[in-house]
């Protein structure tokens, strides 16, 4: 299966954050599923040369080279179709944009934005805490944007 990292810097991404840590057994079988979608995902007939993998256990990341072929609002659709027949597989949420994942001594965790606010209050979290910027939109940004320092992320409002 493509990896992100060799799509070309202008492939179209989309980054799903799970709601909870995934099991190495879950990551496996999300893998395959995916190896399954990739085969037969297209755009109005055209195959997409797309890449699909889980990283750090919580996210699936898509990725698609549209010099081959656009992805469609119909392909899009039915990516999200089934990254939402994920969610229910193995009982998920990819799509709660509230929860902020970080690092934390080697750990990715997750919280609300409200818990996060009360960790930087409480300094748990500073200014140097690495985030994830799930809205990253092409290979190029997700690879200098998406792990970030809190105060180079759209999460830095929490800062006071």
């Amino acid at each position: 299966m493509n990896s992100i990292h060799n799509m070309p810097p202008d492939a179209r991404v989309w980054v799903y954050q799970s709601n909870k840590a995934l099991t190495d057994a879950e990551v496996k079988l999300i893998q395959e599923e995916g190896g399954k979608f990739l085969t037969d995902w297209n755009a109005h007939g055209a195959a997409l040369r797309a890449s699909f993998e889980v990283l750090y256990n919580r996210f699936v990341v898509i990725g698609v080279d549209e010099k081959q072929a656009l992805a469609s609002g119909c392909s899009i659709d039915k990516s999200v179709h089934f990254i939402k027949s994920l969610e229910q597989k193995f009982n998920l949420n990819f799509f709660d944009r509230m929860q902020v994942a970080y690092k934390n001594e080697g750990l990715i965790l997750a919280c609300s934005l409200s818990e996060f606010e009360k960790l930087a209050e409480q300094k748990k979290v500073n200014e140097n805490t690495i985030v994830f910027n799930n809205m990253v939109s092409n290979k190029s940004s997700f690879e200098k944007e998406w792990e970030v320092p809190l105060k180079n992320s759209w999460q830095n409002r929490v800062l006071k």
